[in-house]
């Protein structure tokens, strides 16, 4: 045990604190408020946003109608306007009405034919068909004519067809009736055409392009055809047995 005053312990000097509290840590969601004294950007990610689309959107419209324009110049050409289209435009009335001018025609063409066949039997000839099958059908009525397709006609699919559209009809009973009248006007070809008067088709429209009413295909398409005679018997004579009635009488229907 010493017995000297006892010794002081140095102790280093105390270092300064540093701060306790630290800086709340920024929320990097949360948008930042511009600094003091610095003057905000004009273009913001918002205008941004807004300038692009709005870019978009011009140049895309202006391509579509650059688009849609091309497609309308190399677009085919509307069909002409039917008959039917062009009496209700005008005001026209029943395309299938009697046609006083297409009724002499067709009486004209009757009285030729007849005169023909009495010629031929005098003369001791081959009577002459008032069919004949042409290789282009007909204009008119706002159609030009039509190279007929290569390769014959099909009367027999033609009046197979005939007799299901007239048995849709409810006429099943005038089938008789149908068949003898458009066998003895065009034989059933859908390419016929009277030499006398010009009529056309299974029906024998005159002129041919009344068929319009029925389709724009009608120079071609037997079906269309039908469907106009069918149409044209109903508003003429009621039935085809009212029509084959005519035409036993008068030579034409």
């Amino acid at each position: 045990m010493s017995s000297g005053p006892p010794q002081l312990r140095e102790h280093p000097a105390p270092r300064p604190r540093r701060n306790a509290r630290k800086p709340a840590r920024r929320d990097k969601a949360a948008p930042q408020e511009p600094r003091a004294g610095k003057k905000k950007g004009w273009l913001t990610p918002k205008r941004a946003v807004i300038l692009a689309t709005t870019a978009a959107v011009v140049v895309g419209g202006g391509g579509f109608t650059v688009y849609t324009a091309m497609q309308n110049a190399s677009a085919p050409k509307p069909a002409p306007l039917s008959l039917n289209e062009m009496s209700k435009i005008f005001g026209g009335g029943d395309p299938f009405a009697p046609d006083p001018e297409g009724d002499v025609l067709k009486a004209q063409a009757a009285q030729a034919l007849k005169a023909d066949r009495l010629a031929a039997e005098r003369d001791k000839r081959r009577k002459l068909s008032p069919i004949k099958i042409v290789k282009e059908a007909p204009g008119g009525g706002g159609f030009d004519p039509k190279q007929l397709p290569s390769g014959p006609a099909n009367p027999s699919g033609n009046r197979a067809l005939g007799k299901q559209m007239l048995d849709a009809r409810g006429w099943g009973d005038q089938w008789g009736c149908l068949e003898r009248l458009w066998t003895k006007e065009s034989g059933w070809n859908e390419r016929a055409m009277n030499r006398y008067s010009g009529a056309y088709g299974i029906p024998q429209s005159l002129p041919g392009s009344k068929m319009a009413s029925a389709g724009g295909d009608w120079q071609t398409n037997p079906a269309t055809q039908i469907a106009w005679g069918l149409g044209y018997i109903k508003g003429r004579y009621g039935t085809p047995c009212g029509a084959w009635a005519h035409s036993q009488a008068t030579g034409w229907y």
